[in-house]
Parts: C-alpha cells; sequence; structure tokens
C-alpha cells in the first residue's frame, strides 16, 4: 500500500498510483482494470487485488465504501454534465470524496480544464459509443493506417492537454502496439487487445452476468453468475408469492408470529373500551 493525500488533502492508503502505472508501463508490466456498480461489487473486485476500479460519478461513494484502499476512477457521463460549470463542479465534488482520477469523453477543452486544476484525468478514444455513428457504427477502429493515425493524434492531443491516461475502446490490436510506443499516456484496452497497459473489462461480462444484449466479442466470462440469479430470483419470486398467498387465506400470520398481552390484561383492556 501506499500512503498519498487525496484531491481533498486526507490521508490515505492506496494500492497504486498514477506514478505506479506510469513505472509500470514502462517496465510492460500489464495492470488490470474492472467496473463496479455498487458496494458489493466493489468489495468482490478488491478482494481479488484487482488494481483499479472505474465507476460513474453518482456511484462512487457506495463504491468506494466497498474498496476503501483500490484506486478509483469517476467518469463523468457527457449526459450528466453538460456544462464546463457542471462538469467542473461534478469532478470537484468526486474528487473531494477521495476519488484518484476521473475520466471524460469530452473535448480537449474539458480535459485541459480539468488537469489544470491539479486533478489526474483520463480521456476516451477509439470507438466511443456516441460516437459510432461517425464510424457508420459500432466497430473496431483504426483497420486501416490512417485511421491507426487518427488514433494516435487523439492521444497526443491528450498528451497536450494535460491527461495522464485514455481508455481505448475497440481499436485494432497490431495498431495499439505500434502506437503505444509512441504515447505516454497510460491506455486502458477495452477491446482492443493486448496493446495496452491495462486490460479493461466489465463485471457483468467477466461474471456472465450479461443480459439482454450479446456479449461484445472482446469480453469473456469466467463464472456463470447469470444462472444462478437466475435460481435466486425464481426463489425470491415462489417466496413472495406464498406470502401473499397465505395473508389472502388468512393463515399468516400465525401464532408463531404473533405477541400477545400479558396475561388478565386484555379483560382489564376490554372493561376500559366498554367505559368510553
Amino acid at each position: 500500500m501506499k500512503k498519498i493525500y487525496t484531491f481533498g488533502h486526507e490521508q490515505v492508503d492506496r494500492n497504486i498510483t498514477v506514478g505506479d502505472m506510469i513505472d509500470n508501463k514502462k517496465n510492460d508490466i500489464k495492470m488490470t482494470q474492472v467496473t463496479a456498480a455498487n458496494q458489493e461489487e466493489a468489495e468482490i473486485i478488491s478482494s481479488q487485488e484487482i488494481d483499479m476500479i472505474i465507476t460513474g460519478s453518482d456511484w462512487y461513494q457506495d463504491v468506494r465504501k466497498g474498496a476503501p484502499n483500490t484506486f478509483i476512477t469517476a467518469a463523468l457521463f457527457a449526459g450528466r454534465f453538460v456544462t464546463n460549470e457542471e462538469i467542473l463542479r461534478g469532478a470537484f465534488d468526486v474528487m473531494m470524496n477521495g476519488a484518484d482520477s476521473v475520466l471524460t469523453p469530452r473535448s480537449m477543452d474539458v480535459v485541459e480544464m480539468l488537469a489544470k486544476e491539479g486533478m489526474q484525468v483520463q480521456g476516451h478514444i477509439g470507438m466511443v459509443p456516441s460516437m459510432a455513428t461517425k464510424y457508420g457504427g459500432i466497430r473496431t477502429v483504426g483497420k486501416t493506417a490512417d485511421e491507426a493515425m487518427s488514433i494516435l493524434g487523439d492521444m497526443k492531443r491528450l498528451e497536450d492537454a494535460g491527461a495522464f491516461g485514455a481508455e481505448v475502446e475497440c481499436v485494432a490490436e497490431d495498431a495499439l502496439i505500434e502506437l503505444k510506443k509512441h504515447t505516454s499516456l497510460v491506455l486502458n484496452s477495452l477491446g482492443s487487445g493486448s496493446g495496452g497497459d491495462v486490460m479493461f473489462l466489465f463485471f457483468e461480462d467477466i461474471c456472465g452476468e450479461t443480459t439482454g444484449i450479446k456479449m461484445p466479442r472482446h469480453a469473456k466470462s469466467w463464472g456463470d453468475a447469470k444462472s444462478i440469479k437466475d435460481e435466486l430470483n425464481l426463489e425470491r419470486a415462489n417466496a413472495i408469492k406464498s406470502f401473499k398467498d397465505e395473508v389472502e387465506n388468512k393463515t399468516y400470520p400465525d401464532g408463531d408470529h404473533v405477541v400477545e398481552m400479558l396475561p388478565g390484561e386484555k379483560d382489564i383492556l376490554l372493561e376500559k373500551l366498554d367505559s368510553i
């Protein structure tokens, strides 16, 4: 553990620092990052010594309870914070509460604004979902030399804006391996293969909990939590139904689940009520 001061000047222990990440990048030591949406997920992730957690800024405080010493990045969702004033306020709020870095998919001006305040900032490059229409739909980018050079240009602009790292989403692996040699950014690979410094996946994909959509090609499950959750929810539904049935049949509550008055007190009560 490393002792640090948070942005809010609280002395805390952290499993890893930005300085460590930069050193690991130089020494080709791979790191890991997993999403967390709540305290329970964060506790599981922390217990397995994952290097970093990323969460939405609105969920940060609950996630921090589950991982008090893990490096946590708070994502400032574009639709949640619109104006520069809102973005700055949101970033200050979460950093003052102990977040270790913030991630923004917004412009280089926004990245620069946050970095100038002394915050550790990550950008988002590659196939940014909100910009998928630019690429003709959801697909891997950087499969041509021109696209790869455009991604490198984004990396350089992030460096100039003061970012220390970036989430790199759905970029061709061999392209990223080469681009990595030309940037100082710590690169978090989501669907971009082994070229990143940090391997990043979603909690629900790793645990086999993804529902309703087809898992992306880059995702892998090492568990089958969905079937367990389905079984749990069936058990929950059966219990709720039994509760409703017994209430309607007047078999609940029964003698095992109620408390009665002390001996003789009911008769006294009835006398008092009769006198009203």
